[in-house]
């Protein structure tokens, strides 16, 4: 059963100006939702906006730019979408970080940067959703396939995907019956940024097969959000392959991936 969004309600796009975020962005207009979205850039954002309405006149669109790591910036946010008198109908945690290192190499930086985007943040801006929501709610988190077993090389960023999934689950049950719908999305490879296609190249046949273009899982991802379900995973494939982790003994598991990935690195972001 799909929803029924509000007039007055808003959906709450972060990561709004990545390739997977900009996606979100113009499925939910096409759909006639009205937007209120973040990222780092308010440059971005307001190329963004125009895009948007260019191709979508008929809907309200309005942004704030965050830093997510940022607990003032947040409040800001909050702040600033409380004087609009903002209320939410869908909210789509897009933001992340997925630097790839191996931990000796982290720096205490950006050990902070990338635990608070891809878990602080979302869990912060979830609860201030909840608290201006409109009588019914979507709340859409993605996550990763990442998140299905322990990465070595890539422990951080596969530790807070798998903690999204625990913590909206959990939610999604305390939730029950009161008009909110919890969903969160596992995607395999997506070919958004140049880091990302290098990635999936590397894997071989399994990253091509595991990959899918962005607008493909945005579809999937809004249906699957409103139907409900509460584990979306994008491509035959990757439903597989979380069926066999999930059967597969871990040291099995981290022992595949640790040859794999050890002495590949990347950073793609500036903390």
């Amino acid at each position: 059963m799909c929803y029924t969004f509000y007039m007055n309600g808003y959906t709450f796009i972060t990561g709004a100006t990545g390739g997977l975020g900009e996606e979100f962005c113009f499925q939910c207009a096409k759909k006639g939702e009205n937007l209120f979205l973040t990222g780092r850039s308010e440059e971005k954002l307001s190329l963004l906006k125009e895009k948007l309405l260019n191709k979508y006149p008929g809907i309200k669109i309005d942004y704030c730019p965050c830093m997510l790591t940022s607990e003032t910036d947040r409040a800001d946010l909050m702040k600033y979408a409380d004087e609009k008198k903002i209320t939410f109908s869908r909210f789509v945690n897009v933001a992340g970080v997925d630097t790839q290192l191996a931990f000796e190499k982290y720096t205490q930086e950006k050990i902070l940067f990338q635990t608070r985007v891809n878990f602080e943040a979302a869990v912060s801006l979830a609860h201030y959703v909840l608290d201006r929501r409109e009588k019914e709610l979507s709340i859409l988190v993605v996550s990763s396939m990442s998140g299905a077993c322990p990465m070595p090389y890539f422990a951080i960023y596969s530790a807070t995907k798998q903690a999204l999934v625990y913590f909206f689950s959990a939610l999604r049950k305390e939730l029950s019956g009161t008009g909110v719908k919890v969903s969160v999305l596992m995607p395999g490879g997506i070919p958004t940024r140049p880091d990302i296609i290098n990635d999936i190249k590397i894997q071989g046949l399994k990253g091509k097969l595991s990959s899918k273009p962005k607008d493909f899982v945005v579809r999937k991802a809004l249906a699957g959000a409103d139907k409900n379900k509460r584990i979306i995973i994008p491509g035959a494939f990757n439903k597989f392959t979380y069926a066999v982790t999930r059967i597969t003994p871990p040291a099995v598991s981290m022992a595949f991936v640790a040859k794999h990935w050890k002495g590949k690195e990347k950073d793609a972001f500036s903390k």
